[in-house]
């Protein structure tokens, strides 16, 4: 009898209309809120226009892809009692947290801004971290510098 491989959930999702896209799914899925995916939808593509617009010689499906693929984190510390003790132990992260880590940061650095529309935010941060500038990269970098300072404990990892 053969054995099924596992998959990830997220592939049995049908591509986005625009783009052609399973990360552009995700991240709508991961954008909409009480259920509302027309507008999250909306949200997304309004922000791809903002940035189609803003530059007109890069596609926006290459922005998006290069802001994700700059945010995904190569460590992470994860924390690991030892004989009594606590230490937060350095770890590789495996592709697919990579792309929900990229994906988390980025939304919490949107949602966290205020004053101005969500796709504007959005447009803006996508922007941002496809020059490895704004607020998911800062977060990329300070855990990144906190496994390279823990690095000492990377003897605990499991």
């Amino acid at each position: 009898m053969a054995t099924k491989t596992r998959t990830a959930s997220y592939t049995k999702m049908a591509p986005d209309v625009r783009f052609n896209s399973l990360l552009v799914t995700k991240f709508i899925n991961c954008l909409m809120h009480d259920g509302k995916k027309a507008t999250a939808t909306r949200v997304f593509y309004d922000a791809m226009d903002l940035v189609q617009k803003r530059l007109p010689d890069v596609p926006p499906l290459q922005v998006f892809t290069d802001a994700i693929t700059n945010i995904k984190p190569a460590l992470e510390v994860r924390s690991r009692r030892v004989g009594g003790a606590n230490y937060q132990v350095p770890m590789q992260v495996k592709p697919l947290r990579q792309q929900s880590l990229a994906i988390r940061w980025l939304l919490a650095a949107v949602r966290g801004k205020s004053g101005r529309p969500m796709f504007q935010k959005l447009a803006d941060e996508l922007i941002a971290a496809s020059r490895r500038e704004g607020e998911a990269m800062a977060k990329r970098e300070q855990t990144v510098k906190m496994a390279e300072a823990n690095k000492a404990f990377s003897h605990f990892a499991w």
